[in-house]
């Protein structure tokens, strides 16, 4: 598991595979909510993973696939994309400053 300093973190992506939709709005409710922070949010597929990838959010039933395309990435596995209590506290963390653990 890998650790990630808030001051470090540039860019987010959202990884998903289903293209139902719901990642994409949680990218974009993490734009919103990061706004004016400097963090890029992207949505790319699981398979997809930029290597330049800070924090990588996706649905636990990806993390396995995501672990392997991003390995030394931290990885936030969430249950559901919108509320979900995971991405409340990374929000929350990068707003406050401290680590991200993955």
């Amino acid at each position: 598991m890998a650790d990630i300093e808030t001051t470090d973190i540039r860019k987010i992506v959202v990884a998903c595979d289903a293209g139902m939709g719901s990642s994409v709005m949680l990218a974009s409710q993490l734009r919103k909510q990061l706004k004016g922070l400097g963090i890029e949010v992207q949505h790319t597929p699981v398979n997809s993973i930029p290597a330049d990838a800070d924090v990588v959010v996706c649905h636990k039933g990806l993390a396995d696939r995501a672990r392997k395309t991003a390995p030394d990435t931290v990885l936030i596995p969430i249950t559901i994309f919108i509320g979900d209590p995971a991405v409340t506290r990374l929000v929350t963390t990068i707003k406050n400053g401290g680590t991200v653990h993955g």
